[in-house]
């Protein structure tokens, strides 16, 4: 099968379109005829070996953390699956990965595929859909009528914030650049700020209770987002090299999380998208021979949006 692996560590041009061997499934495992996978800037950060402490890989290794495909073969032990059933996942860190005609899963680890999309588009869902819904309601905590502002919302996770957010209740402040102001505004925020013209904390005239950082930003300027929350509020990032700031004498905490796989969180997430409920955004689909051009314009910050990639038989 066709695969892109990297054999080491580096810039984007050590990926390598190659022919590999097809996977065989272990016990509780299942192989998944790939429709799709998706481009993650964390797996930019990988490839570039800068996650080793965290996320140690054996190489070569094959990138990938999204995954939408159909069943195509069960290991051992593997119930509630059968061969044909269209499936989406988060795939572990540290195995191979998507980028390929085949994949292994952990059986657990996979949910129905949403029916009202395109499979392949699925692939958008999983990895941002998780990270979005774990930081509002397992980290924040969010209840409705509360304020949120989620800095960096143009982004990909930030469309599936902002949408869960309104959905959910709360008065939804975000931040993003006039290139995305439009998309996020669609996506249910009740205020945009473009913050490459407007001071963020100037704009925000009344205390959030959640702030949620998805961006690189300057540890100053966090820190001043940071006293927009109010006392007993909640500060949760994603950006966990970048440590969210908390303030102990207001009582507000602060989380640097990882997103974790869940089936059933994402399960609740397909069928939301099934119900019309959430909207999976794809910006642009490319061929997965192309992957390492993508890797480069990520490096380069010309990516804009979600990028599914497609494998060869797809």
């Amino acid at each position: 099968m066709k695969a892109v692996r990297f054999h080491e560590y580096g810039d984007p041009d050590v990926l390598r379109y190659e022919d590999v061997p097809e996977p065989v499934p272990g016990a509780g495992q299942v192989r998944i005829r790939v429709a799709a996978t998706t481009f993650n800037g964390v797996e930019g950060n990988i490839r570039a070996g800068l996650m080793q402490g965290p996320m140690p890989l054996t190489l070569p290794h094959v990138p990938g953390l999204d995954v939408a495909g159909t069943v195509d073969a069960l290991g051992e032990g593997v119930s509630g699956l059968a061969v044909g059933d269209e499936v989406v996942g988060f795939l572990p860190f540290v195995v191979d990965g998507a980028a390929a005609e085949y994949v292994l899963a952990p059986a657990e680890s996979l949910a129905p595929a949403p029916t009202s999309i395109p499979l392949a588009d699925a692939a958008a869902l999983p990895l941002v859909g998780l990270t979005a819904w774990q930081a509002l309601f397992d980290h924040a905590e969010l209840k409705p009528g509360q304020r949120v502002l989620v800095s960096g919302a143009g982004g990909a996770v930030g469309g599936y914030a902002v949408q869960l957010a309104k959905a959910a209740g709360a008065d939804v402040i975000a931040t993003a650049s006039p290139r995305s102001s439009g998309q996020v505004r669609a996506a249910g925020a009740d205020e945009v700020v473009d913050h490459t013209t407007t001071e963020v904390t100037t704009a925000v005239t009344e205390p959030v209770d959640v702030l949620l950082n998805l961006a690189p930003i300057d540890p100053a300027r966090f820190t001043a987002l940071a006293a927009l929350v109010r006392d007993g509020g909640v500060v949760v990032s994603t950006t966990v090299w970048m440590p969210a700031p908390a303030d102990e004498e207001r009582g507000v905490r602060a989380v640097d999380m990882f997103v974790r796989s869940d089936a059933t969180q994402l399960s609740e997430l397909v069928a939301r998208v099934d119900r019309g409920e959430l909207t999976v955004d794809v910006a642009e689909r490319v061929r997965l021979a192309d992957l390492a051009s993508v890797h480069a314009r990520a490096a380069a910050g010309t990516l804009a949006g979600k990028v599914i990639v497609l494998p060869a038989s797809a």
